[in-house]
């Protein structure tokens, strides 16, 4: 590779860094609006949640499994049809969008469900011992108890999602995964390949910091 197509390429790292953070982030916001509300529900009806329901929480618990243990490649070409329907084109950073959402939710899910019920059961009896409501008591208590868990769990989705938005390069995603596959690997540019994985480790290592920080800030404020 000449140098001034060397200099194309990496002139596409700003591009693609931003493809990479777009995908990301409108997804972890979309995978947060599709699983928050699944979460909540997951705990709520769980043998120790507030409103025990056996037969409901299996069926939900288990597609939240199955969705969960789908390879993201395979659900991502699995999901090509739909996207289509919602976006009119299954390639480019907006049409990852989806797949990246719908992966993401069932993970946000469990990670809600979790938080959730590690929230410490005197709380719980307080709150009922004050005549709260079910609601009351999870909008109240318990996503206020978890919160700092859930913006822990919220950074390791987006860390995910990154990882996700990279793997989406290999079928037309576009953003730092199709830069490094498509102008690295075959191209056999080493280089090209370091450049984008370093972003994305720096991306990475944002997030995390990030999130740290606020779920740190939230522990020690209350």
């Amino acid at each position: 590779m000449s140098s001034e197509k060397l200099m194309e390429v990496l002139s596409m790292l700003p591009m693609a860094t931003a493809e990479t953070v777009y995908m990301t982030f409108v997804s972890a916001i979309l995978a947060s609006v599709l699983g928050f509300p699944l979460g909540i529900y997951l705990f709520y009806s769980s043998p120790a949640g507030l409103s025990p329901q056996r037969i409901p929480y299996n069926v939900v618990s288990r597609i939240v499994n199955i969705l969960r243990s789908l390879p993201f490649i395979i659900l991502m070409i699995l999901l090509i049809p739909f996207t289509r329907l919602i976006i009119k084109t299954s390639i480019g950073p907006t049409a990852v969008i989806i797949p990246l959402s719908i992966a993401a939710a069932p993970f946000v899910a469990r990670l809600v469900e979790s938080a959730i019920a590690e929230v410490d059961k005197g709380v719980i009896t307080a709150a009922r011992a004050m005549g709260s409501t079910n609601m009351q008591i999870i909008l109240k208590v318990l996503i206020p108890e978890a919160l700092p868990s859930l913006v822990s769990g919220l950074a390791l989705t987006i860390i995910n999602l990154i990882g996700y938005s990279a793997m989406a390069g290999a079928i037309g995603g576009r953003g730092l995964g199709d830069l490094a596959i498509r102008y690295g690997y075959y191209r056999f540019r080493i280089d090209v390949t370091i450049g984008a994985v370093i972003i994305i480790l720096i991306l990475v290592e944002i997030v995390q910091m990030t999130g740290t920080a606020i779920s740190r800030k939230l522990l020690s404020n209350r």
